[in-house]
């Protein structure tokens, strides 16, 4: 019995290393719509200022043209990583990338801000099943001890996305128009889908029930929160709709924490918040987000309605930030087992709040981009510092069979993030600035990159709370803890 048991063991064993695929074929499987989902949001941010101009966009399509996507993005991840536990993980990947490919499609056939800010919300549809999915599979296919680098180099791909992003964007928009930035990912994504349905294997996680109720009530209180902001600086933060969407939405959030926390089959799984590990980090990942992406939002416009430049060298100017993510992250993944997910990630967050608060100081209609240089070397190796080891820390603080939600869950805090920094910090833009003239901008980005900063701040102090040394224990029962 026992020599069966045995055998059946290795023979499972040679199956799955026959299974196993090269480490480059897989980084290329899910990387690649990875880079192309995370090209997409700073390809557009950089873009803004000509939609601006070609759509008659005001600044509250500016916002949504960012956050519809983010928004849905952030609404769905949880359903879509539900989803692929329960038809396939792949099967769901896959799906999402065809998805993001159409609604790329879509978005580049927009004549109306209307039409580009619902072709963005169906993008973010895809790009739910495709974010999260993409850090699950690739947990799944690598071996345990290649895993933290191989999450280093995902670090780093998602980084190259962000360093090219106001490249391609503006050279993009300066050689063709805006529509080719969401024409660029169609080929990618009619490459990328047949190429993770190929390399990747099928897998499945709990056979969890979906939660609709959870979904809308999540879905819809963001959505109430966000709304309320965006239009808090033009209608008053006092006005009737104002309130009722702060308000309302506060409730639905609430009602969804209740829902989640006696539901049998929850979206959310409350328990993940029992680790200090899981909490910690997911707070810092939203002040993050919130701080760094909605000074952004403003910062990718700067150097354009402030200073007079083409797309294509705002872009360039903004490489020293964009780069170093690709570099640092990569070396984070290396050195995080030996030196800790705390210390990187709050010398990370120091950087990132160090440097947006030297761009606010130093920030005029006439200054000098060599001034720039600095704080935006010391921003990008902050975002390097951040993003490798907050993944390594979410999936290394959730049992296996949690780790597609623990995913999930924490790129919905993220994107919640991303949406709520571009809504706060582009309400106090427009209490103290306009697009009316280059000083009127500035008078509007300083303020709002100091409150960027101390969000990001307060994120850095959060950061402590993480373990001073990364342990993954494995217990009998196959739940994943830090030592402490």
């Amino acid at each position: 019995m026992a020599e069966t048991l045995e055998t059946s063991t290795l023979t499972d064993e040679v199956v799955d290393a026959a299974r196993r695929r090269p480490l480059g074929a897989i980084l290329a499987a899910v990387g690649i719509p990875m880079f192309m989902v995370t090209l997409d949001n700073l390809v557009v941010t950089n873009a803004l200022p000509v939609i601006r101009t070609e759509l008659h966009a005001s600044l509250t399509d500016l916002q949504w043209f960012v956050n519809a996507y983010t928004l849905s993005f952030a609404s769905l991840l949880l359903t879509a990583a539900a989803l692929g536990d329960r038809i396939g993980r792949r099967r769901m990947f896959v799906m999402g990338i065809a998805l993001f490919t159409a609604a790329s499609a879509a978005c580049a056939l927009a004549t109306e801000p209307w039409m580009l800010i619902a072709s963005r919300a169906v993008q973010g549809f895809g790009g739910a099943a495709v974010m999260p999915l993409s850090l699950t599979l690739l947990s799944a296919a690598v071996p345990e001890r290649m895993r933290s680098a191989a999450i280093g180099i995902w670090g780093g791909i998602s980084g190259l996305g962000v360093a090219l992003g106001p490249v391609v964007g503006g050279a993009v928009v300066d050689g063709l128009s805006w529509q080719w930035i969401f024409w660029i990912n169609v080929p990618i994504g009619i490459v990328a889908a047949p190429l993770a349905a190929r390399i990747l294997n099928e897998s499945f996680g709990g056979a969890r029930k979906l939660d609709p109720i959870g979904l809308l009530l999540s879905a819809g209180g963001v959505l109430a929160v966000v709304w309320g902001v965006i239009h808090g600086a033009d209608d008053g933060w006092t006005s009737a709709k104002v309130l009722t969407g702060l308000i309302g939405g506060a409730a639905l959030l609430a009602a969804f924490v209740l829902w989640e926390n006696r539901s049998a089959d929850p979206m959310l799984p409350l328990r993940l918040f029992r680790s200090r590990s899981f909490t910690a980090v997911n707070t810092v990942l939203f002040t993050f987000s919130l701080g760094v992406f909605g000074s952004i939002f403003l910062l990718a416009q700067y150097f354009q309605v402030v200073q007079g430049y083409t797309p294509l060298q705002s872009g360039i100017r903004t490489l020293p930030w964009t780069m170093a993510p690709m570099v640092v992250a990569p070396l984070a993944g290396l050195i995080v087992d030996r030196v800790g997910v705390r210390p990187l990630i709050a010398i990370g967050q120091v950087f990132l709040s160090a440097a947006l608060l030297w761009m606010a100081l130093i920030a005029t209609v006439d200054v000098a981009y060599g001034s720039f240089v600095l704080p935006f070397v010391l921003g990008g190796i902050g975002m390097g510092l951040t993003f490798a080891p907050t993944a390594t820390a979410v999936m290394a603080s959730a049992a296996p069979a949690d780790r597609g939600m623990a995913s999930g869950a924490n790129n919905t805090i993220r994107e919640v993030g991303v949406a709520m920094g571009v809504a706060v910090l582009a309400s106090v833009f427009a209490s103290h600035g306009s697009y009316l003239s280059p000083q009127e901008y500035v008078d509007g980005l300083i303020p709002a990159i100091k409150v960027g900063a101390a969000i990001v701040a307060v994120g850095a102090l959060v950061a402590l709370l993480l373990p001073t040394r990364q342990v993954i224990a494995e217990s009998s029962t196959g739940t994943t803890a830090f030592a402490h």
